[in-house]
């Protein structure tokens, strides 16, 4: 059956169509038989890394991922020479590929949206995905998965929809994760740099996530935590696809302890090792605010939000995220127990002297 689903930040979403897709599709070759689509480059890459993860034991299923910022020939030779069984990418590139009849999509037999609010949000991005579901059997699953789902998008929702079944949480309280301490500080513009650097060191942190509000801005934070000795690497859209991708899997593995970023990895992208999200900059809505800190304490594991307050309309937000979460976010207190956001993880001996612990 078709499927609107709507849960927390970090509960396994992406876990529940990628086994279900996978347990029900029967792979023919040179046919693809699921496509997901999601709205950034990054979020697509882990998407696909997810199928790969769960399908060791599904030697026939081929997975494959298609975003720009790479080659096209490059997709449609993986097309022609090893079509893939589970196609995931954004719209523009799937759009393309199936336009140019490189992709053929008329076997499809589940559509999947992850982050759906985000992308039939934007008229743009929505007109892509209705063209390339058009191109899709009338016949199939359709699926949509997001933390956010406001009561005006769920009718877009179901346009693409056959009686679907619909799992909300309308109570917006219970989408705050519980696990994660939030905290804010008020402080001038002027004030943030010396801020981030004191709280960086007093803090224990595995890895940190720091989001800030445009490219040029992430850059210089970087560059600054770079020349302070910080273990610091930055993402945003003003990179080239590669380096965008090499980054972003650095970090994942560890590399590097300190992500400066944009809203490009604000949604679904998981970390396990993030147990701390500072919003440098406030986001521009309670939604993105719900979605950036969700990148710590994810899966029920503790984690710290930190948000800097420097202006008024700052100060709106902040209090739109506590009357619509039900949550009261408290100013960062002088002292903060080390043990309110970090999980300390036990283990035997053997575990000690195993490899990479």
């Amino acid at each position: 059956m078709d499927v609107i689903c709507q849960a927390k930040s970090g509960m396994g979403k992406t876990a529940v169509f990628v086994l279900s897709t996978m347990q029900q599709i029967e792979p023919v070759a040179g046919q693809v038989a699921a496509l997901v689509l999601c709205h950034t480059r990054e979020l697509a890459y882990q998407i696909c890394h997810e199928f790969e993860r769960f399908s060791t034991y599904l030697p026939d299923i081929k997975v494959a991922v298609f975003y720009g910022g790479v080659n096209i020939k490059i997709h449609k030779d993986l097309l022609k020479n090893e079509c893939p069984h589970i196609v995931v990418g954004t719209p523009g590139r799937i759009l393309a590929l199936a336009r140019d009849k490189d992709l053929s999509l008329r076997n499809v037999r589940h559509f999947i949206l992850d982050e759906c609010d985000k992308m039939l949000e934007s008229l743009d991005m929505r007109r892509d995905v209705q063209e390339i579901f058009k191109m899709t059997p009338h016949d199939k699953q359709v699926m949509m998965f997001s933390a956010t789902l406001s009561k005006e998008i769920r009718p877009v929702c179901k346009k693409f929809m056959q009686d679907p079944m619909e799992i909300y949480v309308d109570d917006e309280a219970k989408l705050t994760l519980h696990g994660l301490v939030q905290h804010y500080i008020k402080l001038s513009e002027l004030e943030k740099n010396r801020k981030l650097n004191d709280l960086l060191d007093a803090l224990d942190f595995n890895q940190v996530v720091i989001f800030v509000k445009s490219v040029s801005r992430a850059a210089e934070l970087d560059k600054l935590l770079v020349e302070c000795n910080f273990p610091s690497i930055c993402i945003h859209s003003g990179m080239s696809q590669e380096e965008r991708l090499t980054r972003y899997k650095g970090f994942k593995e560890g590399h590097k302890r300190i992500l400066v970023a944009t809203d490009l990895v604000g949604r679904g992208i998981d970390i396990e090792r993030v147990n701390i999200v500072i919003n440098y900059d406030m986001p521009d809505s309670a939604d993105t605010y719900l979605h950036r800190v969700g990148r710590a304490g994810r899966f029920g594991t503790k984690g710290l939000a930190i948000t800097f307050v420097s202006s008024a309309s700052d100060s709106d937000v902040l209090n739109q995220v506590q009357e619509r979460f039900e949550v009261d976010i408290k100013e960062l207190p002088e002292q903060i127990d080390t043990s309110t956001y970090t999980k300390t993880r036990t283990c035997s001996k053997e575990d000690a002297a195993g490899p990479g612990y």
